[in-house]
């Protein structure tokens, strides 16, 4: 299983706050992956997923939701939108 650092995000529209995520990604490590595939190496424990916001880790787990699954940090003992605040990946 890798650790694997998420760098950016990209959103359907960029600035809503709480707009689905769509990809995830880290271009020094060279990939991109759907929200889809993200979540689905997550519940299959192939990878493990998370950012660094002001040298504190955010660790990246999957909510089930009214509108389906997505994923979030999960930092300090409490969710928190860690990735919204990435740049846009390219």
């Amino acid at each position: 299983m890798a650790d694997v650092q998420v760098t950016c995000i990209n959103k359907r529209d960029r600035n809503s706050t709480h707009e689905g995520i769509t990809h995830l990604g880290n271009p020094n490590a060279g990939w991109k992956w759907t929200r889809a595939e993200v979540i689905a190496s997550i519940e299959a424990k192939t990878n493990t997923f998370f950012t660094m916001v002001n040298g504190n880790r955010g660790n990246i787990g999957v909510v089930d939701g009214p509108n389906g699954k997505y994923v979030r940090t999960y930092a300090d003992g409490k969710w928190n939108d860690n990735l919204l605040a990435l740049p846009e990946c390219l």
